[in-house]
């Protein structure tokens, strides 16, 4: 792992800080804005919020209403179930996976015995969620988040009560000594650390795993960690010694099984047909899953409570699935066996490289070549499909769009 990666990860705090130093002031605070925050305040003390806090971080607070924009704006693409899967479980994700994998061992292994939650499913958590806490402090994705819960809390009526119980949470969190208003950097919507905690899984699934005295999402993953565990276990139901599921091969002509509903125990699915995609057999037979085939035609999968327990950190079945694959890619399991409709393999790192060089050549700035499809390269991929016509302008940073960059101009 580099020193820079490493430094990161372990000096977070001190960044962030910094960071929200460094931003652009944001805007002032309006009359009415004033005088919201003062009907708030009894609505904090009466949370158990002392006094003294909620002036401190309240009264001279300005709102960061970009977050309005955020909130409304549409994105200009969909991506495919495949491109989805491919993005997060990219050649850079596994390659720096596999480092944390090694590094974090000592960690991953207590994290186990206490929790039971599999290793290579905190550590694909951990690289979807920050891409294993390397953007955690980055402006470009990152701001203090009690200015935007304050605006959202304030403005936003379409889910204002959610809103002000989570600006609620990140004041009781500084009140407690937890974290202070420059060190609580996150996303637009509030979410923060190695695993994106909202405010209230910071106070409610947080653990001081280190013995620090305080519980954090920043600094070492040690509490990132194992609160993200806690969770898993604690709301997601998370089975101990289950696996999330895996590929399988359908037996011609019964598509028709697979509901992603009728729970069946891995043995009696074998009974039907059913068998894993790498003929292996199945370890525990007597585990309950269901058939999920994503894609008509695409890959089929069987999965149980435990692909439910991720599922619960972030309800998205391709989210959930691309953790999943993630997590076994890690671990140096293979890609699926069989490819969606339409899909392609992951590009490699250096191709991905070569992508954001050509780009670059050709004006279309991505804002640095290190084989990862962030929001820059994906907007300049689209600028790229656009001007030259290529349909569909997905932003997909994939081999269609290599092979038509080294085509020239």
């Amino acid at each position: 792992m580099s020193l820079t990666r490493r430094a990161c990860l372990s000096g977070a705090l001190g960044a962030a800080a910094g960071l929200a130093l460094g931003r652009p002031a944001l805007a002032t605070q309006s009359p009415a804005f004033a005088h919201w925050v003062t009907g708030f305040r009894a609505r904090a003390i009466r949370r158990g919020i002392s006094e003294a806090t909620y002036d401190r971080v309240m009264t001279t607070l300005s709102p960061d209403t970009s977050v309005f924009a955020q909130f409304r704006a549409q994105p200009e693409f969909t991506e495919q179930v495949w491109q989805y899967i491919n993005r997060r479980c990219s050649d850079w994700r596994v390659i720096t996976g596999k480092e944390c994998a090694k590094e974090y061992a000592g960690l991953l292994a207590r994290l186990e015995k206490d929790y039971g939650v599999d290793r290579y499913i905190l550590l694909g958590l951990w690289g979807m969620e920050s891409s294993f806490g390397d953007v955690i402090v980055n402006p470009k994705y990152m701001r203090p988040v009690i200015p935007a819960l304050a605006a959202l809390a304030w403005g936003e009526p379409r889910r204002r009560s959610y809103w002000e119980a989570e600006l609620l949470n990140a004041l009781v969190i500084v009140d407690r000594g937890w974290g202070q208003p420059a060190e609580m950097i996150g996303s637009w919507a509030g979410a923060m650390g190695h695993t994106q905690w909202m405010p209230e899984v910071w106070l409610h699934m947080g653990v001081d795993y280190n013995r620090d005295g305080r519980v954090t999402p920043f600094g070492n993953p040690d509490d990132s960690l194992a609160g993200t565990a806690r969770y898993l276990v604690e709301r997601g139901k998370y089975l101990r010694g289950e696996a999330w599921g895996c590929e399988v091969k359908l037996p011609d002509g019964y598509a028709r099984l697979a509901d992603n509903r009728t729970m069946r125990a891995y043995g009696k699915w074998h009974e039907l047909g059913v068998r894993r995609a790498d003929a292996a057999a199945f370890a525990r037979p007597g585990d309950q899953v269901k058939l999920w085939q994503p894609v008509a035609g695409g890959p089929a999968f069987l999965v149980g409570q435990n692909f439910r327990a991720v599922y619960s950190y972030n309800p998205s079945t391709s989210y959930t699935l691309a953790l999943c694959h993630l997590g076994d890619l890690i671990r140096s399991d293979p890609p699926f066996h069989q490819q969606f409709p339409g899909g392609e393999r992951v590009p490699t790192l250096a191709e991905v490289k070569e992508i954001q060089r050509r780009l670059n050549e050709r004006g279309f700035p991505t804002d640095g070549i290190d084989g990862r499809t962030g929001s820059d390269t994906v907007k300049a991929i689209l600028a790229f499909q656009r001007k030259v016509g290529m349909q569909p302008a997905d932003g997909y940073a994939g081999l269609k769009v290599l092979a038509r960059l080294r085509q020239g101009s």
